[in-house]
């Protein structure tokens, strides 16, 4: 059995909760790490929300090889949806701050083809980013211009065609509607 199909217990909100205060803390770079590695090691050994955590804390503190450890082993352990989302999309940033720009559109790139809802402004916005490094700048920009389109009202029409082209879609994508 791989860790992928373990059924994790998910941690309670009150842990949730916890996490959230120490993210929205304004901490030194060791204190942050250290305190969200005493939480994450509440949890099971080897759980994946675990070593999303303490990925998460060494890639907002410029350790970004530390980082993309942490978050492949979370992936490899198996991560909710939501969670997964946000693992891949750390991943490949930190992918992309190492110099792996190819590596990080790959990723984002097959995470946008299975999206549910494939108009993600960050998951757009991210994989624009690694677009850019990978020497693919009018579709970075095309793919940037069409998430922001896919987010106002006015104009929306106008900026999801116009990014649609520059990143080289055929056509503009179905856009959700904004309520």
């Amino acid at each position: 059995m791989n860790d992928a199909s373990r059924n994790w217990p998910a941690p309670d909100a009150e842990w949730e909760a916890r996490v959230d205060a120490v993210w929205a803390a304004d901490l030194a770079d060791l204190e942050l790490r250290e305190r969200i590695a005493a939480l994450a090691a509440e949890l099971a050994d080897g759980h994946p929300i675990a070593h999303f955590e303490v990925g998460g804390s060494f890639d907002s503190t410029g350790d970004a090889a530390t980082a993309v450890e942490h978050y492949r082993a979370a992936l490899a352990a198996g991560l909710e949806p939501d969670r997964r989302r946000q693992c891949v999309i750390q991943l490949a940033s930190s992918l992309r701050n190492l110099g792996e720009a190819d590596h990080a559109v790959q990723l984002l790139t097959d995470e946008l083809a299975h999206a549910e809802e494939p108009h993600e402004a960050q998951l757009r916005a991210f994989l624009a980013l690694a677009l850019a490094d990978a020497g693919r700048e009018r579709e970075a920009v095309g793919l940037a211009v069409g998430a922001v389109g896919s987010l106002v009202e006015r104009y929306r029409r106008s900026l999801t065609a116009y990014g649609a082209e520059l990143a080289g879609e055929a056509f503009p994508p179905a856009l959700p509607v904004v309520e």
